[in-house]
Parts: structure tokens; C-alpha cells; sequence
């Protein structure tokens, strides 16, 4: 027997409509790419995007048609996303931050049909534009076309003679609206394709109290852009709960994010490590305080110990450490502090914070040994990581990458971790940067986290190198702050009884930078192409 309850589908357009009925006069604030503060609110971008879906169906784009939008997040951006979706299309963002060789593999092997863009990126356009086979139509963010791409649209030309009483064109639930590809650290990015319902689920999961709570009350201003596996959701949770939105555009500089941390009196904010290291050092070298800032959101790659306690000890910021990935949607866990750790001393909640968390409600996961085995939840056991749930990808786009999925739904993250029994993950290492130093793993995670306390050091990075006994030792790659100075036997000092001591690194190296992959992730591929060839005295 069936319940009676009615088949209400699950579409991202419904989000957008419910915040113009309900939330229509909540501020959506964004800094423009060329510099002023542009006011909107949801009412407005809800009228605007029927528009945009108007606009686009008049080029012949309709169900399942992939629509690429190249752009930092601003106010035209979420219009673009919302109307694309409405017509029954994909939109599908494009990483500015890549190389030209990837983004015209992606947008190829996307077969995107229309490219919207930032005018900022328009020389970029125009280098890929030649190479790519299924675009017809190019639409630029903005009144006039760039002078760097004259053949693109202006987007407001774009949609002024289209009609804001378009009807949203009807598809199931279950239907592409997103596809994000992953970084393509190994072999060619792939796809990762978002349904309406998917979209949605992962939304409401994301809303709990526990996960990043927000409210209609809140400002949220996701410095995660929207090219960053959906912004973390925010796009959606925002105007769902009608909190306002501040989109922070291209600027994200320490200076230029405290500027609408503190103009719009932000509640809520979320990123990745560096952009809250340039943040801190701006606060710390202006003596400019955050009064309004009450909850970050740190995710993307491992959270150091003192960005955690500079927000919270010096600042009063709860942070919420986050761990996910573009197949997840792409929220998996969340460290906020369960009752049993709400009232402990500050060294023990410091612990469970600098884990990645508890998964939300509609994520599982588990742990398994090379043999396919679960081990212990019990704090200690490493064995690779699994997910599955409603917002997981069951498939990468067209069929690639099919090993990372197996016949019971888990999909297999790559990544090495434990769970304690509370039930928080923590990842120790991707399966593919893990270093195995006689028969033991060592966690470079862990080394870089407590590497960045140095007052010294800016940022760190572990590889493992060839060891004829150990078969792999720690190699301890350092950037230092502007002006600061540190030598090895201060660094190798301060890691002393913070780590195991079979993990210490054998070698400390200081370089000028270390590289980083287009979602903000230390490349430790070229970290080891670079120096794994690195021999201490002892290997």
C-alpha cells in the first residue's frame, strides 16, 4: 500500500519562485567585476531570470542542453543558473582558474551549447573559442560586449525583449539540471551531473541546525565560488530560506572580503584555508576586528589549528570544519560539536574540531581495508573511504571513471581516513599522496597542520620520498610569511612532540610557493615531480 500524499517534484526552479513569493524584498548584494556594489533583490532576480529562460529557449535551447557559464559569483551569475535549469537545461560551470587545454577538453566533452561569461574572462574566451566544436552562442555578464570578444551577446541585451511571464518548462525530478567536472589531478577531468532532485535533498541536508544552520535572519556570503561544486550549496540554501545574499565577485583578497564582512554585516561565510589565511593576516596587520561575523565555514582541504583557534579565541567566530567533494554535491561531513563534546575543555573540543566532522543526515559512510573489509570505527584503523546517499554520483558523465563505483551504490573517494566512535572522519591523506614508511602509513595531513602553527611559516607541504630502508620518509616543504625567517632545526624543534616521532620529516625544504590545483589544493603532483628525487643524509 501507497501513501496518499501528493507527487510534488523536487525542480530547482521551485527555489527561486518560493524566495520571489516569500523572501522578495531580501538583498542580494554583490561586488561587481568592476568594482561598485550592486543592490538586487530576490523578487527582482526571480523576474529576471524568467527572462533568462525566455532568452535562452528562443536560441532552441531545451531538455537536457548544456548551458556553460564562465563567472565569479555574482547576482547575473545565480539568474543564469536559475533560467538555464528552467528551460530543462544543464547548466554547467567552467573553472576560470584552469588551463586552456582543459577547459576546451571540458566544454567538448560537455557539448555545451551557449557560454555565458564575466567580462573579466573574455581574453580567455576568446583563446578557447576557436578550439570549441558545439558552442553557437556566446553571452557576456553585462551591458556591452568586452572589447577583448566582440562577437559575445551583452547578457542585459540578451534578455530584454524576452518575456518575465515565461512558464517553466516541465521535467521530472529526476532530470540533469548541473554538471561540475572534477580537477582531473589523474587522467582527464570528469563529469559529475547534478540532477533537480539531487540538487534539492542536498540542499535540505545542508540546512540542518548542525550542518551549516542558516536562516532567513542570517547574511551568507559564500566566498566558495559557484564554479566550486555548486558554491557548497549556497546558491540554493540562500534564497530557500530567504537569508540575504552577499556575492563577493572576483575579489577575493583578504582586504576585500573583510570590506563586505563588515559593510553588509555578515552572519555566515564559507571557503576554502587560503582565503582565511589572507583574511587573518589582513586583520592581524590592521588591527580590524569582525564584530558581526558569527559562524566560517572551512572546507576544500585540511583546516590548520590556528586558523581554527585565531577566529575563535581572538575574533569570537564559531568554525565549522567541513569535508566533501564535487560527487557529493558536495557537503559529506560537518565538525559542529555534538553534546557530549559541548562542554569539555578547550584541548579536547579543539581535537574534534580539527577533524572533518559528522556526515549529514542522507550521507553514509564507511571505512575498508585493501581487501574491501570494514574496519573499526574506533579512531585508529585507516582504511580508504566510501560514501554513498541520495546526493552522491552513481555514475561519472559518460560512462568514465566507472572502477570508483562499485555494485552496492559506494562510491570510493580516494581518500584515507578514520572514524572515531562519536562518528567523526578524519582524512588523512588522499590513497594517492599517503606515505608508507616501513609497512606504516604517515598522515601529511596531519604534519602540514601542525607545520602552519609555526609563528614563522605561511604554508607547508609533506610528500613522501624514496627511502632504501623505510621505502618512504616525509619531505617538509615550507613557505614563510613575508619577512620572517626560520631555518630547518626551528622548524623540526616545533614539531617535536606534536607528532609521532617516527613521523618527523627527514628534510625541510623552504621554497618561494607551493602550487596549487585550480579548486585551492596543494599539487602534490608537482610537488613530487619537483623534488622527489630529494635525498637527505640518511636516504
Amino acid at each position: 500500500m501507497q501513501g496518499l500524499m501528493q507527487d510534488w517534484p523536487l525542480l530547482v526552479h521551485k527555489i527561486i519562485d518560493h524566495a520571489a513569493l516569500y523572501h522578495g524584498p531580501r538583498e542580494v548584494v554583490t561586488r561587481t567585476p568592476e568594482g561598485p556594489i550592486h543592490r538586487t533583490n530576490y523578487a527582482e532576480i526571480a523576474r529576471r531570470t524568467k527572462r533568462v529562460a525566455h532568452a535562452l529557449e528562443r536560441l532552441g535551447i531545451g531538455s537536457g542542453d548544456r548551458v556553460a557559464t564562465l563567472g565569479s559569483n555574482t547576482w547575473r551569475h545565480i539568474e543564469a543558473w536559475y533560467g538555464i535549469t528552467g528551460t530543462g537545461g544543464v547548466y554547467h560551470t567552467l573553472n576560470p582558474r584552469l588551463f586552456v587545454d582543459q577547459l576546451v577538453y571540458i566544454a567538448n566533452h560537455a557539448e555545451d551549447r551557449v557560454v555565458f561569461f564575466d567580462p573579466q574572462f573574455a581574453p580567455l574566451v576568446s583563446a578557447i573559442a576557436p578550439r570549441l566544436r558545439t558552442v553557437e552562442h556566446y553571452v557576456a555578464f553585462g551591458d556591452t560586449a568586452p572589447s577583448e570578444f566582440r562577437g559575445a551577446i551583452p547578457y542585459e541585451q540578451f534578455i530584454a525583449a524576452a518575456d518575465e511571464d515565461f512558464v517553466w518548462r516541465d521535467v521530472d525530478e529526476k532530470a540533469a539540471c548541473g554538471l561540475c567536472y572534477t580537477s582531473g589531478t589523474t587522467g582527464n577531468p570528469k563529469g559529475v551531473l547534478y540532477s533537480h532532485r539531487s540538487n534539492i535533498i542536498h540542499a535540505f541536508m545542508a540546512c540542518q541546525a548542525d550542518a551549516m544552520g542558516i536562516r532567513n535572519a542570517d547574511t551568507v556570503m559564500p566566498v566558495a565560488p559557484m564554479y566550486h561544486a555548486n558554491a557548497w550549496a549556497i546558491a540554493f540554501i540562500a534564497p530557500m530560506t530567504g537569508a540575504k545574499l552577499v556575492l563577493p565577485g572576483p575579489k577575493l583578497d583578504g582586504e576585500s572580503v573583510y570590506d563586505l564582512l563588515d559593510r553588509e554585516r555578515v552572519t555566515v561565510t564559507a571557503a576554502v584555508p587560503t582565503v582565511w589565511l589572507g583574511l587573518l593576516q589582513y586583520l592581524e596587520s590592521t588591527g580590524r576586528k569582525l564584530p558581526h561575523l558569527q559562524r566560517v565555514l572551512i572546507g576544500g582541504s585540511a583546516c590548520p589549528r590556528r586558523i581554527i583557534e585565531c577566529f575563535e579565541q581572538k575574533y569570537d567566530v564559531d568554525v565549522v570544519h567541513a569535508w566533501g567533494m564535487t560527487e557529493m554535491s558536495p557537503l559529506g561531513t560537518l565538525g559542529s560539536l555534538t553534546a557530549e563534546f559541548a562542554g569539555r575543555p578547550h584541548e579536547e573540543q579543539i581535537v574534534q574540531k580539527l577533524k572533518q566532522g559528522r556526515p549529514l543526515f542522507g550521507v553514509e559512510l564507511k571505512i575498508v581495508d585493501d581487501a574491501g573489509r570494514e574496519v573499526p570505527r574506533d579512531g585508529k584503523a585507516f582504511g580508504r573511504l566510501k560514501v554513498r546517499g541520495p546526493a552522491v554520483a552513481k555514475a561519472y558523465f559518460r560512462g568514465e571513471g566507472a572502477d570508483a563505483f562499485d555494485g552496492e551504490g559506494w562510491f570510493d573517494t580516494g581518500d584515507v581516513a578514520t572514524i572515531d566512535p562519536a562518528g567523526y572522519l578524519t582524512i588523512t591523506d588522499r590513497a594517492k599522496d599517503v606515505i608508507k614508511s616501513g609497512g606504516e602509513w604517515i598522515s601529511s595531513i596531519e604534519i602540514e597542520n601542525v607545520a602552519v602553527g609555526h609563528p614563522a611559516v605561511a604554508e607547508a607541504a609533506v610528500i613522501g620520498i624514496p627511502h632504501p630502508k623505510w621505502d618512504e620518509r616525509p619531505l617538509l616543504i615550507i613557505v614563510t610569511k613575508p619577512g620572517e625567517q626560520a631555518v630547518k632545526r626551528d622548524i623540526l624543534q616545533f614539531l617535536e612532540g606534536k607528532i609521532a616521532k617516527w613521523w618527523m620529516p627527514d628534510d625541510v625544504i623552504f621554497a618561494d610557493e607551493i602550487p596549487h590545483t585550480a579548486t585551492g589544493k596543494i599539487q602534490k603532483t608537482t610537488l613530487r615531480e619537483r623534488y622527489g628525487s630529494h635525498r637527505t643524509a640518511a636516504g
